[in-house]
């Protein structure tokens, strides 16, 4: 397996860019929403001593495909990775070194930030240092919370679990794996089934399981999640080996556009009868729950297309954003929670409190990816490449690919 892409006859292709700028919008998307979710009529970590009512209608249309677009994105990240990489075992390499060794880092330097500020809100009555030194390394309850907890990373454990049992099947049967995905493309270019054939199935899996296991989050108990998360993931995968796909969703993204529009008024039909914490009756929920799988998959064929036709394209802040992308996901997450702590008690105007916690979260962003990108033992932990050895020799140098 030294040559993933020529397995199936499917030669690697050049960077994408508009999966780039996808990703990037889609993080920076992610920021704004959270900070909404502070003064949203939803539970949250944090939130304001007044909700606002309007913002159920345009939170409900964001919240349905935000995450999984994100798992297909990175799905199709993972394959550029898997055909540079070469073989299963680098891929694996790979993906542990940049998954599994910042969610190492956040869980002991980021999110204890953040379970300190909800162990206060409980009543905890001591600083930071005592809490991280001696409190937060327990098991249990303590406070009113669950510990160990890894709060938002939960996504890199999800994506670092896929990324890691897709390099197992791909160790194990690779060229059998790289066929038949090969395979389920062509089949689903044909017609619409690129439409409808994902919607039923996963449809059929949410549905299967939503009366039968717990809707929350946790890497051996989220099977609910797992069910949406893992197939859009390898969708991602598939499509960056199978250029008959873009073909296909360029034949009915506006169609996926109009059927993600119907499943989204639904979504807020029922958001809106049933705000909060309030719990429609089962017939209800099951709607709920098939549109917003439905809205889900409608929407990432839609940015897909417009990720190929319309942001394809290279510029100067590509790259840097990128690059970015995953320090700020790591840290926004504390960032807010803990401006929140301290910004809520002055009772600021929504408007002055948003562009607070929105400017302060994206300042500390900044300042964390400014300053790590620039020491190398750091980088790694925050999510981004290890800066490459230099060459100590002219003979060293000239053996290394793409050095004069």
């Amino acid at each position: 397996m030294t040559a993933p892409g020529a397995t199936i006859g499917i030669p690697q292709s050049q960077r994408h860019y508009g999966m780039d700028w996808l990703r990037i919008a889609a993080f920076g998307l992610l920021i704004v929403y959270h900070v909404a979710m502070v003064f949203a009529p939803w539970a949250w970590v944090i939130k304001t001593s007044h909700s606002y009512p309007q913002l159920i209608a345009p939170m409900a249309l964001l919240t349905p495909w935000r995450l999984p677009l994100l798992f297909a994105v990175s799905g199709y990240a993972s394959r550029k990775l898997f055909d540079r990489a070469g073989d299963a075992p680098a891929f694996a390499h790979s993906r542990a070194v940049r998954l599994l060794v910042p969610l190492a880092f956040g869980m002991a330097a980021v999110v204890p930030v953040e379970m300190w500020v909800r162990v206060l809100e409980t009543g905890y009555p001591h600083g930071y240092l005592r809490f991280w030194a001696v409190d937060y390394w327990r098991a249990g309850s303590f406070y009113g919370r669950e510990f160990p907890s890894w709060e938002h990373l939960w996504f890199v454990a999800y994506l670092a679990a896929y990324s890691l049992l897709l390099a197992g099947a791909l160790a194990w049967r690779g060229p059998a794996v790289l066929a038949g995905l090969a395979r389920i493309a062509d089949w689903l270019t044909r017609g619409w089934r690129l439409l409808w054939v994902p919607v039923a199935a996963l449809v059929t899996l949410r549905l299967g399981l939503l009366f039968v296991v717990p809707e929350r989050q946790g890497l051996v108990s989220d099977w609910g999640g797992h069910s949406q998360y893992l197939p859009l993931f390898l969708f991602g995968f598939a499509l960056a080996g199978a250029p008959q796909l873009w073909r296909a969703i360029a034949r009915m993204w506006k169609a996926a556009l109009g059927v993600t529009a119907v499943a989204g008024m639904v979504v807020v039909a029922i958001e809106v009868a049933f705000p909060g914490t309030a719990v429609p009756p089962h017939a209800l929920m099951a709607l709920d729950r098939a549109a917003r799988v439905t809205m889900a998959w409608g929407m990432i064929l839609a940015l897909f297309h417009v990720a190929e036709n319309w942001w394809n394209r290279d510029h100067p802040w590509r790259k840097p954003l990128a690059e970015a992308v995953f320090p700020f996901y790591i840290v926004h997450h504390p960032a807010i929670v803990l401006i929140a702590w301290y910004s809520l008690p002055l009772e600021l105007d929504p408007f002055a409190e948003f562009a607070l916690l929105l400017g302060g979260t994206i300042a500390i962003c900044l300042a964390v990816w400014a300053v790590g990108r620039r020491i190398g033992w750091l980088r790694p932990l925050i999510g981004l490449r290890p800066v490459a050895r230099r060459p100590r020799s002219a003979t060293e140098a000239a053996s290394i690919p793409g050095v004069p």
